[in-house]
């Protein structure tokens, strides 16, 4: 059973459920696409405060977001490939290119001053996992020693 906030973005507001099939045909070109993955909210029950929130942020931004909300089955897979590292989170997309996100609660001012930032920030790249990546010394011994 879906959690009643969550069911309330279905129901009531009529964002589409994306399963993971669905995302690409969601994410027109020429506009900002907003995902909500709220994950587990027995779990994090932030949730279900950003699931009452999220319609409050389409009002405060008409016309400019498209949002959706992720399948449970999907949001992992999603979660991974936009680089997320918190739950939950609002991804934004111009189209299918990843403009940033905003993960876990946020008090309403920061909202509004993040999207704004947000919506008119160039397209980026997806972070990344964390892995620290070092540079090879030019010298041809590798900085750690040992393996390349």
């Amino acid at each position: 059973m879906t959690a009643p906030p969550i069911a309330a973005l279905i129901e009531i507001h009529r964002l589409p459920l994306l399963q993971a099939d669905d995302l690409d045909f969601f994410l027109r070109p020429g506009r900002h696409n907003l995902l909500f993955l709220a994950g587990d909210p027995v779990k994090v029950p932030e949730a279900l405060d950003v699931a009452v929130v999220l319609p409050e942020l389409l009002r405060a931004f008409p016309g400019r977001l498209h949002a959706a909300l992720v399948a449970p089955e999907a949001e992992r897979a999603v979660h991974a490939r936009f680089g997320c590292q918190r739950w939950p989170a609002l991804v934004l997309l111009r189209g299918d290119a990843y403009v940033g996100s905003i993960e876990r609660m946020r008090d309403w001012d920061d909202y509004l001053r993040e999207l704004d930032v947000l919506l008119a920030a160039a397209r980026s790249r997806a972070p990344g996992v964390g892995i620290p990546v070092a540079a090879e010394e030019t010298s041809g011994v590798h900085p750690g020693g040992g393996c390349r």
